[in-house]
């Protein structure tokens, strides 16, 4: 049944991104877009585009990303999130759909990012994390890590994280929060900001394990982020290990809270 009312729908997706050449559709890649995207307009008997949150990266993952869409089509939520998933491949899974008012936006209406990004921290490797960790062998210091992001908190201009290519009009960034600890052989990085640049989580976790490795002090990090140069910092953490973990939004829009679902820990 076609309805002339437009009605505006927020998912909340899941996805393994080991498969795919990133979030965003491309002409001749496999794209987590382009799949949402096919399996919506099936149920919907019409194209359907969506908007995402945050843009991820080729290998990245998500427990938290959040997208919208628009349609003319009455469906029942069940038929929405049951009828949607059974048309997407193992590796993307729509954990929530809702209908949300027309001022809502995926991207613009967003308050925080939160990313987690995992390594896995033993001298010998492991065959169970291919692609969905991290992995370094030399002893990381997650305390001497910890104390050096901390230097990263607040608003800063973070051009020497900064990947080229980033077409963000500017580098400042306020993070509010970066938390480093250890589980075992596990050290997890948890990062919350108002929104990201090009390659930038990665960018800060390629200096944080400079510091845990003991290649470059604590101190190290407050002088990089004073040089606004991305030539003096450390090489970008791969692409495995990161997921976009959760969206914040204002609460009236009463978006499911994602931040509470598991990462391996």
């Amino acid at each position: 049944m076609i309805l002339k009312n437009i009605k505006k729908f927020a998912l909340g997706i899941e996805y393994n991104g080991s498969s795919y050449h990133g979030w965003q559709r491309q002409k001749k890649a496999s794209s987590i877009q382009e799949e949402i995207e096919t399996a919506l307009s099936k149920i919907a008997n019409h194209k359907i585009n969506v908007v995402c949150a945050g843009r991820t990266d080729a290998g990245v993952h998500s427990t938290g990303q959040v997208v919208h869409f628009s349609t003319t089509t009455v469906r029942k939520i069940t038929a929405w999130l049951i009828g949607t998933n059974s048309y997407l491949s193992q590796y993307i899974s729509v954990k929530w759909i809702k209908s949300v008012p027309e001022n809502f936006h995926a991207r613009y209406s967003a308050i925080t990012r939160s990313y987690r990004y995992i390594i896995y921290n033993n001298r010998i490797r492991s065959v169970f994390f291919q692609k969905k960790l991290n992995y370094v062998y030399k002893k990381l210091n997650e305390k001497k890590m910890f104390s050096a992001a901390q230097f990263l908190l607040g608003e800063h201009d973070f051009t020497s994280f900064r990947a080229i290519g980033c077409q963000s009009f500017s580098a400042w960034r306020k993070i509010t929060k970066l938390n480093i600890f250890r589980l075992n052989d596990f050290v997890i990085i948890d990062i919350t900001a108002n929104s990201f640049l090009y390659h930038m989580v990665r960018n800060i976790v390629g200096a944080l394990i400079d510091v845990g490795i003991n290649k470059k002090t604590e101190f190290w990090i407050q002088e990089l982020l004073k040089k606004k140069n991305r030539r003096y910092a450390s090489a970008t953490a791969p692409a495995q290990g990161l997921y976009l973990s959760s969206i914040e939004y204002p609460l009236h829009f009463n978006i499911p809270d994602s931040k509470n679902t598991t990462i391996f820990f």
